[in-house]
């Protein structure tokens, strides 16, 4: 009897190790084969786009990448089929994971969100030059959660999408034409109305320089040590920067050799010295201290008059003596 049991339950594992090992086989064979045939749809919907006109450049590895996540979900689906659960329960599952994980992760979702308001609205595409909030370079790729740029010198940046659409964007790009101002400072000395109608045709000669809107010059700013000049133009934006570097380099080298000076930062100090600042600024010799005056050297040489009467007030006998006497 008990033998029988076990011989039973031997075949029981048996089957059972047998039936889920084939489950199991199968479900690594799907999973290999589902991630490699996602992989090739994907490459296969980029290539198919990639010359592809009517498509704009930023939709097109959106769609590739879009592709390989549904061939993914529908490989997991397959996977789960094949160890018996059902399709409905599936759904559930994913449904209440979906409701977890968005809860969860709200600002990553919210890339995505923000990822489909760009694509749609497309305030920017591929080879565009942008500034968005602190980043800012050439958009290389708009995924679902980044956004990808080439800085000007060079270096990879990976921005989320809900950084850059919560950002006010400035596209560099978008218009064909773009103005450009040259700033250059000259002495007060100088003739500025000769000196602006100079810089203006300086501008106008340039063959990048549109002819509509015609150039123009004007006086920016009354500096501290400069006529600060600025000459206006309009060019096509890809050829804003080299006619930027050229025409600053020629408004300094040839205002330069037209006789015009460009003063660097200065200030003149002019000192005025009066009369009675140079008596006090000049050492004076101290005056020797008066002795003080006796009675004898004080007191003024007196007339004969003056004795007399003096003489006659402190002895009044005398003075009438001598009085009869004369």
């Amino acid at each position: 009897m008990m033998e029988t049991d076990m011989a039973t339950i031997a075949e029981m594992l048996k089957a059972f190790a047998l039936g889920f090992g084939m489950d199991l086989l199968g479900a690594v064979l799907i999973l290999i084969v589902g991630w490699w045939v996602a992989g090739r749809a994907s490459a296969l919907v980029r290539h198919s786009l990639k010359n592809a006109k009517f498509v704009d450049a930023t939709i097109k590895p959106l769609a590739a990448n879009i592709v390989r996540y549904l061939i993914l979900i529908f490989v997991l689906i397959a996977v789960l089929s094949n160890f018996g659960v059902q399709t409905a329960s599936i759904i559930a599952v994913l449904g209440a994971a979906g409701l977890a994980i968005g809860l969860a992760l709200q600002g990553t979702l919210s890339n995505i969100a923000a990822g489909v308001m760009i694509l749609i609205l497309r305030p920017i595409k591929v080879d565009e030059f942008i500034e968005a909030g602190s980043v800012s370079g050439t958009v290389v790729e708009i995924t679902l959660f980044t956004t990808l740029f080439k800085t000007a010198d060079g270096v990879f940046v990976s921005a989320p999408n809900s950084q850059i659409w919560n950002s006010a964007i400035k596209n560099y790009s978008r218009n064909p034409t773009r103005r450009l101002d040259i700033k250059v400072g000259i002495s007060y000395d100088d003739d500025v109305d000769a000196a602006l109608d100079f810089l203006k045709n300086l501008v106008a000669s340039d063959p990048r320089v549109l002819k509509d809107p015609e150039p123009m010059s004007f006086v920016a700013n009354l500096g501290e040590s400069s006529v600060d000049l600025t000459a206006r133009g309009w060019t096509s934006t890809p050829d804003y920067w080299a006619t930027f570097w050229d025409l600053s380099r020629r408004s300094k080298t040839e205002l330069e050799a037209a006789g015009y000076s460009i003063p660097f930062p200065q200030r003149d100090l002019h000192i005025k010295e009066g009369v009675e600042t140079a008596s006090t600024a000049l050492p004076t010799k101290a005056a020797p201290a008066k002795k003080p005056a006796t009675r004898s050297t004080a007191a003024k040489p007196a007339t004969k008059a003056t004795a007399a009467k003096t003489t006659a007030a402190k002895n009044p006998t005398a003075s009438k003596s001598t009085t009869t006497k004369s």
